[in-house]
Order: structure tokens, then sequence, then C-alpha cells
């Protein structure tokens, strides 16, 4: 069998994508405090704040944007510019013969490569 995933520490977009496909199992299993070290690893402590306060105001996942887990996600490199990579996921809901998507928009640090913005794209 060929390589299914690969990715490199160094790159941004293949971070988002490590931590959105970590962060989607560590809520569906529920069972520990995952997604909170989740966080801590790869947003910024800044966008830690804002999503906290989201997250208050909205009763819902300010990484997901949702109150529920998607059933797939993707991730694909969007642009690049004043010292940020942006990344677009795409969340998939609903079922395999009625799916519903979700666009968001993420920003990375180039430095850092720390997550420092979600927003619906």
């Amino acid at each position: 069998m060929g390589v299914v995933r690969g990715g490199s520490p160094e790159s941004a977009v293949d971070r988002v994508a490590d931590f959105y496909g970590a962060y989607i199992d560590a809520v569906a299993d529920g069972t520990d405090h995952l997604p909170d070290q989740l966080r801590a690893h790869y947003l910024t402590k800044n966008l830690q704040l804002e999503l906290e306060t989201w997250e208050k105001t909205n009763h819902a996942d300010g990484v997901l944007r949702a109150q529920d887990v998607p059933l797939h996600w993707e991730v694909r490199y969007h642009d690049a510019g004043a010292g940020h990579v942006f990344t677009t996921v795409m969340l998939t809901w609903g079922s395999a013969k009625h799916p519903t998507y979700t666009r968001l928009m993420v920003a990375s640090e180039l430095h850092t490569k720390l997550i420092s913005d979600i927003r619906p794209a």
C-alpha cells in the first residue's frame, strides 16, 4: 500500500491539517482533555481567548463553528502574505446522500506555524 497521508512539521498547511484531523477525532471521542491540549499546542494564545469568547456567545465549538462533529474534513492551501499562510478548511456535515459544507479560512503565522485566526470563508 502506498502513502495514505504525509506531511512536514515545517509546513503551515500540513500543521493545519494535522490539527483539524486530531482535533475532530478528539472531539468525536469526547473522552478526555485532548481538544484543549491540541488548542494549546496549535493555536496562538490570542486565538484561544477569542475562541472562548465566541463559544460563550454562540454556544458552539469555535474551531469547528458548530455544535456537532463533521463527517469529513479537507485542508487546502489558499494564499500567503503579510507573514501568514492562509488555508481553506472544508468541513462536511450531514450524510453521504445529503452533505452540507462549511468553509473556514484559517491563518497561520509563518514564523511560529501557529494558527492565529479561524473565520468563515
